[in-house]
């Protein structure tokens, strides 16, 4: 085959049509950015069925939120906390709601975040539970008893503390760490003696199971949930976190006139029944807020309550992990 040489003629309008192409491509990139549609970052979300960030993903209202801010989001569930965080120190979310003991946890062993904001947990969203037809009575009864439970989930402090208040120490107890899939099964089959758990599982076994319940938070101090986010995250982009924290108090305060609305729009995402739902919907008092010196102080009293029943290797400080940002505390405070 004979090839024929380019013309020069066509290699200088090839080069000036490429030329002309990327110039406008340049262009249109630089005037989408102004316009806030530029190519989108993702910001990568991890939640649990309950809590106000299920609520945010069906009603789609953060996703328009951070639109203008350039990013699209990813949700990843997690059936609890623990596993959430195990996520954030593996760079795979960047931003997260979990119970107070998780965090202490991921402290603890090193996990590179911070606590971005609070939210007050409800007295009745958890629970010691036993079968109907179980013998115990009082939490006195759970001496040397089978006892499931996530290890460093939010029930893991209920059990700790009520443990307390009825004169029992951790080591009279036998814990079975599982998640909460596999302690429905172990409590089921009655190869358990007790569960502690957290809405929406608290409310399901509560309806499909007559589970009885044996003890909650109604006589002792109920800690805050958290919002946490890796700490480069953070320190990047405050806008964003300032977004989501702005966009979870518009929602709570909403959530709490309209529980049965709120049950209705997030029953189908979560697939559970529209009136569990709204049982643990109605359980939990919504207001987020910026992690004060208050809520740090009261925080450093679950992670010494686990230090002291040598459940951390070591103690923490949890105010180091506070993320401080005025523009952003000022915001919540406003609202």
């Amino acid at each position: 085959m004979v090839r024929h040489p380019r013309h020069p003629r066509f290699t200088l309008h090839l080069a000036a049509g490429l030329l002309a192409a990327f110039t406008t491509m340049g262009v249109n990139a630089q005037n989408a950015a102004q316009s806030g549609t530029a190519p989108n970052k993702v910001l990568r979300i991890g939640y649990q069925k309950s809590g106000l960030l299920a609520v945010l993903k069906a009603q789609g209202s953060l996703d328009e939120k951070l639109k203008p801010l350039g990013y699209s989001i990813k949700w990843f569930e997690f059936p609890a906390g623990p596993q959430l965080l195990e996520a954030l120190n593996a760079n795979s979310v960047d931003f997260g709601y979990t119970g107070a003991p998780p965090p202490v946890f991921a402290q603890a062993g090193g996990v590179g975040f911070v606590y971005v904001g609070a939210e007050p947990s409800g007295r009745h969203a958890e629970a010691i539970l036993v079968r109907s037809d179980s013998p115990l009575r009082n939490v006195t009864d759970l001496k040397g008893k089978r006892v499931a439970l996530q290890k460093g989930s939010s029930s893991n402090y209920l059990l700790l503390e009520a443990l307390k208040k009825a004169g029992l120490h951790y080591e009279d107890i036998r814990p079975v760490y599982l998640a909460p899939a596999d302690a429905r099964a172990a409590f089921e089959s009655g190869s358990v003696d007790a569960w502690v758990i957290w809405d929406p599982y608290y409310a399901s076994a509560q309806q499909a199971l007559k589970a009885r319940t044996l003890a909650d938070y109604t006589e002792l101090n109920a800690p805050y949930n958290f919002y946490e986010a890796t700490r480069d995250f953070a320190q990047q982009h405050p806008d964003v976190i300032g977004a989501i924290l702005g966009q979870l108090r518009t929602a709570g305060l909403w959530v709490n006139q309209h529980p049965a609305e709120t049950a209705a729009l997030i029953a189908p995402k979560v697939g559970l029944d529209e009136k569990l739902v709204e049982t643990w919907v109605r359980r939990y008092p919504y207001g987020t807020t910026a992690v004060t010196d208050e809520i740090a102080r009261s925080q450093q009293v679950v992670a010494d309550a686990f230090y002291g029943a040598h459940l951390i290797p070591q103690k923490i400080s949890v105010k180091d992990n506070v993320w401080q940002n005025r523009d952003v505390d000022a915001a919540l405070a406003a609202r």
